[in-house]
């Protein structure tokens, strides 16, 4: 089962650090036709992540802090790490400051944290 579910979490970290990758983006462009892509691919992976998130976490069974802390901070640095990447690549207005809100906000709607 533990192997599983460190699966089931490097999982949930990546489509949730895409998540997050995708709402900053959104919030960066004014093309509406990128936006309604990144709209798109925001809701998809939200979608997944909460999946994945009801199997590492069942209802009313409270996660470890631990496990929160490493999830959350997983979650900044691929964020963070692609976002980084994508300025490099010359993409403009990009807020790196606004990862850890999403992340914290991302966690309670998938109910991993309060």
């Amino acid at each position: 089962m533990t192997q599983n579910r460190n699966k089931l979490i490097e999982l949930f970290i990546g489509n949730v650090s895409n998540l997050i990758v995708h709402k900053i983006l959104e919030s960066a462009i004014n093309q509406l036709e990128l936006i309604i892509k990144y709209q798109k691919e925001s809701v998809n992976s939200l979608k997944i992540a909460k999946k994945y998130g009801e199997k590492i976490n069942p209802v009313n069974t409270p996660l470890q802090e631990r496990d929160i802390n490493y999830i959350r901070e997983k979650i900044i640095k691929r964020a963070k790490a692609e976002l980084e990447k994508r300025i490099s690549l010359g993409y403009e207005n990009i807020d790196l400051n606004l990862i850890e809100k999403e992340v914290d906000k991302i966690l309670k709607e998938a109910k991993i944290s309060d």
